[in-house]
């Protein structure tokens, strides 16, 4: 037998590794932003102070020749044609459905009772493309839901601070279902006049007294402070100036302006110069002339003449006095000034300013040289590059935060827009349509009407959904089976007549079949 050998021995160490939180801990990690903010590396305490005078914004669009049409157009034509609502999709309307339909509509046209809804956007619109950010001030009722909206005027007066710890457990509406999110709110004041007033982010459920800025338990109704929802451009804290980039050119632009004024003011004025040579004005005559040059303007300059009158330099004491004074008038109307200075400078400028709100000519009256055709591709790319997107962008903040809290399911909110087509082109897709046999009684109905601006109602029956090529083909196919049938009917009767005994049969037979054929087509 062999020795035995003891098993080698084995050591087992045990390495922890870091604690792990538990699930909840995992989720709310995930649900956390944890950048740094920039506004927390440039900003000592909570309120973040703004990059620059924002009233100055204001001065260079009241003196510029072009960013007031430019702000107009955005004003017009993104809020402008109105606010509507629609069905999200399209189905089948329910009783449920139009009660929520009506629901709505009554809550957008009582935001504002002192003006219509779509006007407190367009004033949002103008402050937003001035200053590069924009607030709407929001009242509650008793029972916490948005009864009022009131457009805040003084812009430049409204500071905030940056997002405040701790995060607050936050719910949304999102497609029939309450989400809940954490979220860290601001705090807004306006000051303005000696007074200071204090807003909440919109959303932020805790009680603020608007005197203080400070969050409490209970407090009168009267002291709690409102809510401010704001709109921004960029991701600025205060938004970014979406013509910024062209603030030398506008001042520029402002400069020359003001360079082409100060010339009918006092510029050169003088189209004649009057040379007198070997002699010198006397007294009377230089009083006269002062006078002449005073009241030129207007009725008393027409027809009126004037009359010089010299004395000799001559000092000699000769007796006769052989060199006589001469007067010479030249012409000075070539130096002057025919026209504006820097017409290529403002033009070009103009230019600039328009291509950084991304407009043609079309939308700020510059321009008379254009046809239909370039009129209407100047609108369907300025309405699918800077205006749909702005509605867009718009209504979903109106829908997912200033009416979320209503929990509309079946219908939202959106802004109107013009409608733009050619009819040309809508008469050629009509006959490509109506040629591959895709276009119905009802669809023809209602691009006619959509065209004069009319709402269309479907025709009542199935036949209104039945494609035009279609019906006209039943109706062809109908057609030649009754003249075939009659035709057969006449050849039968001839045949009896002529006691053609064995044609007679098959005539039935045949007769018998169109029968069927349109029996079949008439079910």
């Amino acid at each position: 037998m062999g020795k035995k050998t003891k098993p080698a021995s084995v050591g087992v160490r045990v390495v922890k590794g870091f604690d792990m939180p538990d699930n909840d801990a995992l989720i709310q990690k995930a649900m956390t932003p944890t950048q740094v903010e920039p506004e927390e590396k440039r900003n000592a305490g909570e309120w973040i102070t703004q990059p620059f005078d924002m009233r100055g914004l204001r001065n260079l669009v009241n003196q510029s020749t072009v960013l007031p049409q430019c702000i107009r157009a955005y004003r017009n034509n993104i809020t402008g044609y109105g606010i509507g609502v629609r069905y999200k999709d399209d189905v089948e309307e329910t009783e449920e459905m139009s009660a929520e339909f009506a629901r709505a509509e009554e809550i957008i046209d009582l935001l504002n009772l002192d003006m219509d809804t779509k006007e407190v956007f367009e004033d949002l619109i103008e402050a937003r493309e001035i200053y590069g950010i924009a607030y709407l001030e929001i009242v509650r009722n008793v029972g916490g839901e948005v009864s009022q909206i009131e457009f805040v005027r003084d812009t430049p007066s409204i500071t905030k601070t940056r997002p405040l710890e701790p995060y607050q457990d936050t719910q949304f509406w999102y497609n029939g279902r309450i989400e809940t999110r954490p979220k860290k709110f601001m705090k807004y004041r306006q000051q303005s006049g000696g007074k200071t007033v204090y807003f909440k982010e919109f959303g932020d459920k805790r009680i603020m007294d608007k005197r203080t800025g400070l969050y409490v338990d209970e407090l009168e109704v009267e002291y709690q402070a409102n809510e401010l929802l704001e709109f921004a451009i960029g991701t600025e804290p205060y938004g970014e100036v979406r013509w910024m980039g062209q603030t030398l050119s506008i001042d520029g632009m402002r400069k020359a302006e003001n360079l082409n004024h100060n010339y009918f003011v006092n510029g050169r004025h003088t189209p004649l110069l009057i040379m007198i040579k070997g002699g010198t004005l006397t007294e009377d005559s230089f009083r006269k002339l002062q006078e002449y040059m005073n009241d030129i303007k207007g009725e008393n300059g027409q027809h009126a003449f004037i009359v010089l009158e010299t004395e000799s330099t001559d000092n000699t004491l000769e007796f006769e006095n052989t060199t006589q004074p001469e007067i010479e008038v030249k012409d000075l109307a070539a130096i002057l000034q025919q026209d504006e200075l820097f017409q290529s400078y403002l033009d070009n400028g103009r230019k600039k300013v328009q291509s950084a709100f991304l407009l043609p000519d079309l939308y700020v009256g510059y321009t008379t040289d254009f046809n239909r055709a370039t009129a209407q591709t100047a609108q369907e790319v300025t309405e699918k590059q800077v205006f749909q997107p702005e509605r867009k962008s718009l209504a979903w903040t109106i829908n997912n935060k200033l009416l979320s809290e209503f929990g509309f399911r079946y219908v939202e909110a959106y802004f109107l827009e013009p409608v733009i087509s050619n009819p040309d082109d809508l008469v050629k897709i009509l006959q490509i349509c109506n040629t591959a046999g895709g276009l119905t009684p009802n669809k023809a109905k209602q691009i006619a009407l959509k065209a004069l601006g009319e709402v269309a109602e479907d025709y009542e029956g199935d036949w209104g959904n039945i494609p035009l090529a279609y019906s006209k083909g039943s109706t062809a196919a109908t057609d030649a089976l009754a003249g075939l049938f009659g035709g057969v009917s006449l050849a039968m009767q001839k045949a009896q007549d002529n006691h053609d005994d064995e044609i007679i049969p098959v005539l039935k037979e045949i007769r018998k079949y169109l029968k069927q054929e349109q029996e079949r087509e008439a079910g």
